[in-house]
C-alpha cells in the first residue's frame, strides 16, 4: 500500500487558500486530479492551480457557493465533466467562524450563516458525490471538525462550535451507512493552525501569543499539518480506518 492518488479525481471545496490550497497541493502531487474552489478572491485559486501545474499536476478551478444546494450540484457536475469520471475523493474543508457573537447577541440570520457554511454545505456535498463512489463501490471523504468541538470554542464562537462537533457525530453516523458501498468517511480537527485567513481575521497577536504557549509541541500548526493527515486518510494507507476523528493540535487536546 502506499499514497499514490493516480487516476483519482478529488474535490476540494475552499481550496483557494489556507488549508484548502495546502490539501489540494498534496494530492495533486500524489497523483489526483484536484478540483479547486472558492467562493471570493479568484484571484487565489487561480494562482493555486498554477502552482499545481507548475509541478507537474492537474487542477481546474470552480466557484461555488457551497450553501447552495443548487450550485453544490452544479459544482459536482461541472468537476466530473471537467476531469471525464465520478468523484473519487471529498475533502469538504469549506468552513468559516462568520462572526463572533454572544448568545445574548445571536440572530437567527447570523446562526443560519454558521451552521449552512459548516454543516449544511458538509451534508449536501457527501449526498451529491455518493452516488458516483457507490457505483464504482470505493470512495474517501473527509469531513473538518475543529478542536472548538471539543472545548466549545472561543468567545463568541459557541454555534461554531455547535456546527463543527456536528460534523464529527454526523460523520460518524455517515461513515455506518456507507461502510458496505466500499465507502469510508472519516474527519480531522486541527486546532491553532497559523497562516489562515480565520486567525488573521479572529485572533489578536496577544491571544496567539498566549495559545501558542499552552501548546505542548510550542508551536502553531501549519496548513500542510493538516494535509498530511488528509492525505493519509484518502490514501490506502487508511483502508480499514472510516469514521474517525485525527485531531491535528499538537497536544493541545488529546482524547
Amino acid at each position: 500500500m502506499n499514497t499514490s492518488l493516480k487516476g483519482k479525481i478529488a474535490l476540494v471545496t475552499g481550496s483557494n487558500t489556507g488549508i484548502g490550497r495546502a490539501v489540494a497541493i498534496l494530492l495533486a502531487s500524489h497523483g489526483a486530479k484536484v478540483g479547486i474552489t472558492y467562493l471570493n478572491h479568484k484571484d487565489q485559486g487561480e494562482e493555486t492551480v498554477a502552482r499545481i501545474r507548475e509541478a507537474g499536476g492537474q487542477a481546474e478551478l470552480f466557484r461555488a457557493d457551497v450553501t447552495d444546494i443548487r450550485q453544490i450540484d452544479d459544482l459536482v457536475g461541472a468537476v466530473e465533466a471537467a476531469f471525464g469520471d465520478t468523484v473519487d475523493i471529498l475533502v469538504n474543508n469549506a468552513g468559516h467562524l462568520v462572526e463572533r457573537r454572544s448568545n445574548y447577541e445571536m440572530s437567527e440570520e447570523l446562526y443560519d450563516q454558521i451552521m449552512d457554511v459548516n454543516f449544511k454545505s458538509t451534508v449536501f456535498m457527501c449526498k451529491r458525490v455518493l452516488p458516483g463512489m457507490k457505483d464504482k463501490r470505493a470512495g474517501r471523504i473527509v469531513n473538518m471538525s475543529s478542536i472548538a468541538a471539543h472545548n466549545g470554542g472561543g468567545a463568541g464562537a459557541s454555534i461554531y462550535a455547535a456546527s463543527k462537533a456536528a460534523v464529527s457525530s454526523y460523520s460518524k453516523g455517515l461513515a455506518k451507512e456507507v461502510a458496505g458501498d466500499g465507502i469510508t468517511v472519516n474527519v480531522v480537527s486541527p486546532g491553532f493552525i497559523g497562516q489562515t485567513a480565520f486567525h488573521a481575521t479572529f485572533t489578536t497577536d496577544e491571544a496567539r501569543k498566549a495559545t501558542v504557549n499552552g501548546i505542548p509541541l510550542k508551536r502553531e500548526g501549519t496548513p500542510e499539518d493538516v494535509a498530511g493527515a488528509v492525505l493519509y486518510l484518502v490514501s490506502d494507507l487508511a483502508a480499514y480506518l472510516t469514521g474517525e476523528t485525527i485531531e491535528i493540535n499538537g497536544g493541545m487536546f488529546m482524547r
